[in-house]
Parts: C-alpha cells; sequence; structure tokens
C-alpha cells in the first residue's frame, strides 16, 4: 500500500527546521510544490489544525503528521529527514527528526486508518529507525515501499 502513497521524489533528507511549526511549513512548501493543486498555505493550516487535536510526535524521535483535505482525491506520502532533530510535543518528549506526512482525501476513511498502521509497524522497529537515520533517498523509498 505505501508504493502507492510514496513516490521516488517525495523521499527528503538533510532538511533544516529548527521548530515544529517551521518544520509543517517547510513541509508544506515543498509538497505544494509536488502537487500545485494544493497550496502551501491550505497544506500547512491543515497540518497545523491536526496538531491542534493532539500531537502527532509518534516517540522515539518519529512524528507522523497527518491531515485530511479536500479537493485532491490521492493520498498522498512523503518523508522527511532532519538535518537537526527539534521538539515536536512527541508522547516520549524525545525530540523527533524523522516525519512521514500524510495528506489523505476526506473520503478516504479506511485506507487512512491502514495506512498510519502500516507507519506505526514501521517505526516501532528500532533497525528501520536506525537505518532511516543514515540511509540514501532511494535506499529510504524502497524501505518504505517493499514489504
Amino acid at each position: 500500500m505505501l508504493n502507492q502513497i510514496l513516490q521516488p521524489g517525495y523521499v527528503f533528507t538533510d532538511v533544516a527546521a529548527t521548530s515544529k511549526k517551521k518544520a509543517l511549513q517547510d513541509i508544506a512548501e515543498i509538497i505544494s510544490q509536488l502537487v500545485p493543486e494544493l497550496t502551501s498555505d491550505y497544506i500547512f493550516d491543515n497540518l497545523i489544525a491536526r496538531e491542534r487535536l493532539g500531537s502527532t510526535g509518534f516517540g522515539n524521535g518519529v512524528a507522523i503528521p497527518h491531515c485530511r483535505i479536500s479537493n485532491y482525491d490521492k493520498i498522498i506520502g512523503a518523508f522527511f529527514r532532519l538535518k537537526d532533530a527539534i521538539d515536536f510535543d512527541a508522547v516520549d518528549k524525545r525530540p523527533v527528526n524523522l516525519l512521514f506526512v500524510l495528506l489523505v482525501p476526506e473520503e478516504e476513511k479506511t485506507a487512512h486508518l491502514e495506512v498510519l498502521s502500516l507507519l506505526s509497524e514501521k517505526f516501532s522497529n528500532e533497525t528501520i529507525r536506525n537505518k532511516l537515520a543514515t540511509m540514501s533517498k532511494e535506499d529510504i523509498y524502497q524501505l518504505f515501499i517493499n514489504p
């Protein structure tokens, strides 16, 4: 399923961000360049609205920022490895440097939960997290799309 969501050009490494807000702004800007139908303000506003409901900081240096979108019919996934870990209000209070962002169409209720479950499973594996910290973009992409 992740192979239908994550595209080869949607993996980013050494992204500089100094705060959660700045990271989400940068992510919104990058995704809006890849998906011109969605503006950076629209993406950012939706990600921030979701964060207000509760942090998407998963723990162990990982966050899975996600939100619902309208006027777009595909789930968008993108992976970001930050240059330096930042405070993301994670459940374990540890800083975050690995982020998998999901933008999910309003209609995709079941798929949304399935993808979050898959990502949760991957990120729960310490070996995978350690690999993601040093792998190339291509290797990261392969890790996510291969079961």
